[in-house]
């Protein structure tokens, strides 16, 4: 079988920004398992891998438009202190969860300016070209019960307790 839309795809990979150095991977033995065309994974990553067959592997680079999106200046603000939880010692490089009428977003603190906080919206990976080196381990077809949930069960994927 090939990956296709509504397929179950467990997919081993890692992830660099071309310099080599792994920024993320998938556990030894414990492939991602995702529902091919429904948005779960990177679009640019998502389409290269349509048509690949159990055990194929290959390297894809993926630009920041079909990975995690550009960086957007706007998403860099300047807050106050005051606005972060309290007792909360805010450094750079640290992430927060931002409760939002949008959902939780996460912030990374930039920079402490006294009592403003220089934060980004942006995920970490927004302007970067990415780098997989991916191995389908799996394709199958998904359930109904898989499509109606909209994830992957078993395996890899979801359980339901």
């Amino acid at each position: 079988m090939r990956v296709g839309k509504d397929s179950v795809v467990s997919l081993e990979y890692r992830l660099h920004l071309g310099d080599g150095e792994v920024i993320d991977q998938s556990a030894p033995g414990q492939p991602l398992a995702y529902l091919h065309g429904h948005r779960q994974i990177v679009p640019g990553l998502e389409g290269a891998i349509e048509g690949m067959s159990t055990g194929e592997s290959k390297q894809v680079v993926v630009a920041p438009g079909q990975g995690y999106g550009e960086h957007d200046p706007e998403g860099v603000r300047t807050v106050p202190r005051s606005m972060l939880p309290p007792g909360f010692n805010p450094e750079p490089g640290q992430t927060l969860m931002a409760r939002t009428e949008q959902g939780d977003i996460p912030l990374r603190i930039q920079e402490v300016q006294g009592d403003a906080v220089v934060v980004d919206l942006n995920h970490p990976l927004a302007g970067k070209t990415l780098h997989f080196d991916v191995t389908v381990r799996e394709v199958r077809a998904a359930t109904n019960e898989e499509l109606t949930h909209g994830h992957v069960h078993g395996p890899g994927g979801h359980h339901h307790g």
